[in-house]
């Protein structure tokens, strides 16, 4: 099988991707109700308790919600670094010890037969980090919910085979939007949220010919469209000479309310 994964769902109303090796398989985020996270498993065949561990990538209840509840239910092993542990302790609720595990950022761990690496992001949370994950020869790579795309993150992400990226909100209708300005400065900032034309430019110099699809995520639903938002990184891409037809890539959507299919990754 290699490696596989779908994003059950990505937005500001809730985030949660399942990623999946041969042995064993790891839910990143839980920002939905449990219920509603055990509905889009199901729609692409995960039971609760096929689950290995649940992953985080910042106390943000987007991405928290129903994690308390689903690590419970299932006993699950919880990873987070420590700072993020402190901020989200008291929002999901009482989680055995036994089931609190650190993963420092810039760490690396295996489970089975998958390899999981945390690398730092730019975010107003308390440690915010990013995922990349790998098995059988393959790479996948998570970024969201970051303000900018850094050298270090660059360097992070690349050689990726497939890339989940953030492409929150076009600039001018955030810009043009009904948001108080603190809002507004705050997700056009430096630990706000990334932008088509900054997740244009990011793959610009990102993009070679091992990475074969891209996933835009953590949509707007305010602020962006998703066609909008592939025809701006499309053409900033193209106006930087970046003619990816020439290695089959493409770039695909995410959902605020539905999975994505599985996409499997293979050498």
């Amino acid at each position: 099988m290699g490696l596989r994964f779908t994003v059950l769902a990505s937005g500001s109303t809730g985030n949660a991707t399942v990623v999946s090796s041969d042995e064993a398989t790891v839910l990143i985020d839980a920002g939905l109700s449990m219920r509603k996270i055990e509905e889009l498993m199901k729609e692409r065949e995960v039971a609760g308790d096929q689950l290995d561990a649940i992953l985080v990538t910042h106390e943000h209840s987007d991405h928290i919600k129903g994690l308390g509840a689903i690590a419970r239910k299932y006993e699950l092993p919880v990873y987070a670094n420590e700072k993020t542990w402190g901020a989200m302790l008291r929002t999901v609720g009482e989680i055995p010890e036994a089931q609190r595990r650190i993963l420092p950022t810039d760490g690396v761990m295996e489970i089975a037969d998958l390899r999981v690496e945390s690398y730092a992001i730019s975010h107003d949370a308390a440690e915010p980090v990013g995922y990349c994950f790998y098995a059988d020869g393959v790479k996948l790579s998570l970024a969201t919910d970051l303000g900018y795309v850094s050298d270090k993150v660059m360097r992070q992400l690349q050689n990726s085979d497939v890339l989940v990226l953030e492409s929150n909100h076009d600039i001018n209708m955030l810009r043009m939007g009904r948001y108080p300005w603190n809002i507004k400065r705050r997700i056009l900032g430096d630990t706000g949220h990334l932008s088509n034309e900054a997740a244009g430019d990011a793959l610009c110099a990102l993009l070679s010919g091992s990475t074969r699809r891209v996933y835009l995520a953590h949509l707007s639903q305010e602020h962006n469209l998703m066609d909008l938002a592939k025809l701006t990184v499309n053409t900033i891409m193209q106006d930087n000479g970046v003619f990816y037809q020439k290695h089959e890539f493409e770039l695909r959507d995410t959902y605020h309310d539905r999975p994505t299919l599985w996409d499997v990754l293979k050498v």
